[in-house]
């Protein structure tokens, strides 16, 4: 039964790092608000090797609208314009020196909702990867009934603490995703 008890404490364990990757997920969509984190997946072919943005430069807000990108490196400055462009990000960038500045237009009605569709989809792929979190801690409870010899109520309790944790990062999902909704559609 050791063994056994170990299974919902570890399906929270990586229930906690799903949750966490959508946080990192809804973070690099665009808002209306500059964020930092919307350039964390920009790719930039420095030297002929791929390397995060973040790895090249700092990124800062100095203004609600406005992301401002200083490399570190001024021969990275035309391949970080290059990335940026390039990206799925639709901004266009303003280079002045070693600085780049990247100016956050409003957001029409129908991007607004073109967004808060990508956001759902994120939120049903990561719901879909806890469920099959639950589905193998389930398949291990019933591995461990045969093989440690547990009790139906034994197996019955693992099963229903395997739920409610499951039900708990669902619920944690669904709440990022309204806060992130309601900060898209946010004028």
């Amino acid at each position: 039964m050791e063994g056994a008890r170990q299974i919902p404490q570890q399906l929270q364990q990586q229930s906690k790092l799903v949750i966490e990757d959508f946080r990192k997920e809804l973070a690099t969509l665009r808002t209306g608000r500059a964020n930092p984190a919307m350039l964390d997946r920009v790719v930039v072919d420095y030297y002929g090797s791929q390397t995060p943005l973040p790895q090249l430069a700092t990124v800062s807000v100095p203004e609600p609208r406005t992301l401002l990108i200083q490399a570190w490196d001024k021969n990275a400055v035309k391949e970080i314009e290059r990335a940026l462009l390039k990206s799925d990000l639709g901004l266009t960038p303003a280079v002045d020196g070693n600085l780049i500045r990247l100016t956050i237009p409003p957001l029409t009605e129908e991007r607004r909702k073109e967004l808060v569709k990508i956001a759902r989809k994120m939120a049903e792929e990561h719901r879909v990867a806890v469920r099959n979190l639950r589905r193998d801690a389930n398949e291990r409870i019933k591995k461990a009934e045969k093989a440690e010899g547990l009790s139906e109520n034994d197996v019955h309790k693992l099963q229903e603490e395997v739920q409610k944790g499951t039900d708990r990062s669902i619920e944690q999902i669904d709440h990022l995703l309204a806060e992130k909704e309601k900060e898209i559609l946010e004028v």
